[in-house]
C-alpha cells in the first residue's frame, strides 16, 4: 500500500476562493488527463490529480475487477478509504482545509469518487461523475450524506456503466439524504462537450460546494 506522502499526484492551489477540483483518471489514464478540464469546469480553481494505485495490465486504476463491469467490492471499500485519507492529508499539507473540494471523475475515476461520496463524504462531499456506476454492490450504505452533492453525466446506451447501475446509484445517495443531480445524453461511455457545461454550471450553482 502507498502512504498518502508518496502518492503521486499533481497539485495547483489555483486562485483564493476558488474549489479545489479532486481529478480522478479513468482506466489506464494518468493525472495529467482531466488537466485541460480545470479551466472550463472552474475558472481558476486550484486542482489536485493523484494517480490511481492500481495495476491492471500495466494500466492504472483505482481499484480491482473480476471482469468488465464485476468489481472487486472489498478492493473498492479499501481503496475509497485510502483516497479519503489522502485527500485529508492534502487538505492539511497543502493548506486548503477551507476551501470546497469538488471530486471529479471519469469512468473508474467516476466510480471511486461516488465509493468515497457514498462512505466517506466528509472526506468527499461533492462529486461530479462522468460515465461512472454504482460500485459498491452488495453493501449497505450507512453514512448520513444529507451534506452531500453529486451530479451524474452518463450515456444512455453506455454498456460500460448500464444505465439501470446510473440509477441504482442516484437512488441509494438520494435514500441517504444527497442530493443528486441526473443527466443522462444519448451515446455510450465519454465525455460529451455539453456535460463538461452541465458540469461547470452545477459547480458555479450548487449551495452544496463547501467545505465540510
Amino acid at each position: 500500500m502507498t502512504t498518502t506522502h508518496e502518492w503521486p499526484h499533481l497539485f495547483d492551489a489555483g486562485a483564493p476562493g476558488t474549489p479545489v477540483l479532486l481529478l480522478l483518471h479513468g482506466t489506464g489514464g494518468s493525472e495529467h488527463d482531466l488537466l485541460p478540464l480545470v479551466g472550463r469546469l472552474a475558472p481558476g480553481a486550484g486542482y489536485l490529480a493523484p494517480r490511481g494505485p492500481v495495476q491492471e495490465h500495466g494500466m492504472n486504476r483505482w481499484f480491482r475487477r473480476f471482469g468488465e463491469g464485476v468489481f472487486d467490492v472489498d478492493d473498492v471499500v479499501r481503496r475509497a478509504g485510502e483516497l479519503a485519507g489522502f485527500v485529508d492529508w492534502a487538505r492539511g499539507h497543502y493548506g486548503i482545509a477551507d476551501r470546497p473540494l469538488v471530486a471529479v471523475g471519469f469512468s473508474n475515476g467516476a466510480n471511486i469518487a461516488l465509493a468515497a461520496a457514498l462512505l466517506h463524504p466528509g472526506a468527499v462531499a461533492n462529486a461530479v461523475a462522468f460515465s461512472g456506476m454504482y460500485p459498491l454492490e452488495g453493501r449497505t450504505i450507512e453514512a448520513d450524506l444529507s451534506g452531500t452533492a453529486v451530479a451524474l453525466f452518463n450515456g444512455r446506451s453506455d454498456a460500460m456503466a448500464p444505465i439501470d447501475s446510473v440509477v441504482r446509484v442516484g437512488s441509494i445517495l438520494e435514500s441517504r439524504g444527497a442530493e443528486v443531480t441526473r443527466n443522462v445524453r444519448e451515446g455510450g461511455h465519454g465525455i460529451h462537450p455539453g456535460e463538461i457545461d452541465g458540469a461547470a454550471a452545477w459547480i458555479a450553482s450548487t449551495r452544496k460546494v463547501r467545505n465540510d
